[in-house]
Formats: C-alpha cells, structure tokens, sequence
C-alpha cells in the first residue's frame, strides 16, 4: 500500500480555533492504517469569529456577509494549513487536503417554507491554489439527499480506529455540540449508530463570553466556583429535544449565543449560570445514555474525547452521573481529544478518494452507504 500525507482541517461550532493534523495514510477502508504526525489548533481572529456568528444567525445574518466569509475563512484555512507544515517542518508533497468547513446553519428538519438543508463555508479554492493539491469538502450534503440529518460523520471513522472484539464502547465527543457514537464488540458496520445528545461546549462557551469576554471556562474554574440554579436547571431540562428518538442532530439553531444571551439576562450571577449550564450539559449525555443507550447495548467503557474532554468540572459531573461506568478520555488511551475531528476529516477524505462510503446509517437516518465529499482538484496544470 501507498502511504500518502494529507491534512485534515476541522472548524467547529464552538469557535475556539481551526484544528489542522498532519497524518500519514494507507490503505482504505477496514484496512486503513493512519499515523497521527503533527497537530496544530489555529486561532480564529476575533472579527471573523464575530462575523461567524452574525452569519449564524437569521436575524443578523446577510448574502454579501455570507459571501465575503466564504472567501475569508477559505483563506484562514489555507493559513492554518502552512502553519501547520512550517510548525512540523514538513517538506514532503501534500496528497490531498480534508476539509470539513464552518457551519453556519445545519436545519435537519424542514421549517416553515424552508427545506431540510445544511450549509458549511471556507471555498476549497485557496487550500488548492496555495498547497498545490486536491482537496475533499463539504461531506454532509450526500447523507441529507439521502434523507439522512448530514450528522453525526465522526462514527464512521471511529468504527476504523476503535472497535473492538471484547468490548462495547461508547464514543463521546464534546465540542460545540455533545455527540456519541454506539460500538458493539466486534461489531459490524450496519451495528454502528450515533446521534447528537445536545450541547457540548456552545452554552457555556457563550456564557463566558458574555460574562467575562473570553471564549471558554478554562479548566472548569469558573463552573467550579458556582453553585446551581433550580429554576434554571428545571426549565433546561424541559428542552424537547432530549426526548427526541435518535437518529437525531441539533446545533447554534437550538443551544446557540441567542438562547444563552436571554439566559444571562434573566440570571446574572456569572459562576452560578455557567455551572448551571456545565451541570445540564453533563446530564443530557448521561441522561442520552439511560435513555436511549443502555437498555439495547451493555456498555464496557466510556471514552470521552473533544474540548469538553479538558473540562474538569464536566467530567466530574459527568461521571457523578454515571458513577457505575467507566469513565475515561482519550489521553488516556494515547489519542488525542483536541486532534479528534480533524483526523476523522482526514479519513472521510480520503475514504472519498477512495471511492469507499463514509457515512453510518444508523448514525445519520440515510437510507444508503454512500461516498461522502466533493473533490476540488489541485488548479495547477502539470509543467510540460
């Protein structure tokens, strides 16, 4: 098998910076075997981060803002990428780029006059242009054609890396949003399932911002400061949607910067809001698992993995929850919870080079496998 080099760039709903990992490939499939060489998580200045959320929501939101973000954010990735490279002193020939994009509105469910429909920008053209290679985005548009919610795409990459022949296990990532992914011991892929359990970082991440003008709760401090809000945490825990049935999906449409603003407005003590919030994030991933987990699937571990993952006030509640189980995180397996999403990017792109379907059923609804991503190729014409 050919080893290949390739990138894979994943830009989050939290908006804490674009996660670039240089990894080594071969193979495809059940056999892909992938080495993890660099990682490098690029900061998102601060008026695109803005504009990002202005462009999230419909009432802020524009086509010439849209537009212009486009172009910016497709630039900012192509900086991310060198910046990677000049980090790790690459000097090889990049095979191919994954790029997964910003969200900027994911609707799973038609509203109103609107179809089901989910947008991710940062135009592949300069990624392209400026490292002189294909490059695969814009993965969830196939599953949602499909009938599928385009979410959640990391299960499928998990089956490649993590199932095992002896142990069920349960995959939870938390960035902006909380999603888990279901493994059975030596499971097939069609025994694969996944959905969205809620928020993961994007509540608490917005009340930071607008209590202390920073981005998140670093190490859980200001969480682990504050002391719980009954009524608040009683009026979370009615939100419909944890009771949905999965397959489901959910994102800045139900848990953004708009319902936390009216949040903050209502209650005011900064540390006693932003535990309250770190406290209902906990409970809807347990509270997912008892729901709709454990009574199908006996469950051996636990593995915990994404930016929540660095929240010790998270993981202790998350565990409070769930004192029964094994709790761990990825660290603890020798991976990486930052590097995560980025690299399972990296192998939905090249699963699509492949020509291999990247999607789960049983994760995303779709009624069929299928081959995930469009290919921009490298614009450069080979010298004669």
């Amino acid at each position: 098998m050919n080893k290949k080099y390739a990138v894979g760039l994943m830009s989050g709903t939290s908006l804490d910076g674009v996660d670039a990992v240089l990894v080594s490939i071969e193979g495809a499939g059940i056999d892909t075997k992938l080495e993890a060489i660099a990682f490098e998580s690029f900061d998102i200045p601060e008026h695109l981060r803005e504009q990002i959320l202005r462009a999230s929501q419909i009432t802020t939101s524009n086509v010439a803002l849209i537009s212009s973000l486009n172009f910016e954010l497709g630039k900012l990735f192509s900086d991310a990428v060198s910046y990677l490279l000049e980090k790790s002193q690459f000097k090889g020939k990049l095979d191919f780029i994954a790029s997964h994009g910003q969200t900027i509105f994911h609707m799973p469910v038609a509203e109103n006059e609107y179809v089901r429909s989910t947008l991710q920008i940062g135009d592949p053209s300069y990624l392209a242009y400026d490292h002189k290679t294909r490059v695969v985005f814009n993965f969830r548009v196939a599953d949602m054609v499909d009938g599928g919610d385009g979410a959640p795409l990391v299960p499928y990459t998990e089956y490649l890396l993590y199932t095992q022949k002896d142990k069920s296990i349960l995959l939870q990532n938390i960035g902006g949003i909380g999603n888990v992914t279901i493994i059975p011991k030596n499971a097939d892929i069609k025994e694969v399932s996944a959905f969205d359990t809620g928020p993961g970082n994007m509540m608490m991440n917005a009340a930071c911002a607008h209590f202390y003008n920073v981005n998140y709760d670093k190490d859980g401090l200001y969480a682990k400061q504050g002391k719980l809000i009954d009524s608040l945490y009683e009026s979370l825990l009615a939100e419909p949607y944890l009771k949905v049935v999965p397959p489901k999906s959910t994102g800045r449409e139900l848990f953004g910067e708009d319902r936390v603003l009216e949040l903050c407005q209502l209650y005011t003590s900064a540390n006693d809001v932003i535990y309250t919030l770190t406290k209902f994030t906990a409970y809807t991933i347990a509270q997912s698992y008892r729901d709709f987990i454990f009574d199908k699937t006996p469950i051996d571990q636990i593995i915990i993995g994404g930016g929540g993952a660095y929240n010790p006030t998270l993981m202790e509640e998350i565990r409070n929850f769930l004192p029964e189980y094994e709790v761990v995180d990825q660290e603890a397996l020798g991976y990486s919870s930052d590097a995560k999403e980025a690299i399972a990017f990296a192998l939905l792109g090249n699963e699509c080079l492949n020509n291999v379907a990247g999607n789960v059923p049983g994760a995303t609804g779709s009624q069929n496998r299928l081959i995930l991503g469009q290919i921009a190729p490298n614009p450069w014409p080979e010298t004669e």
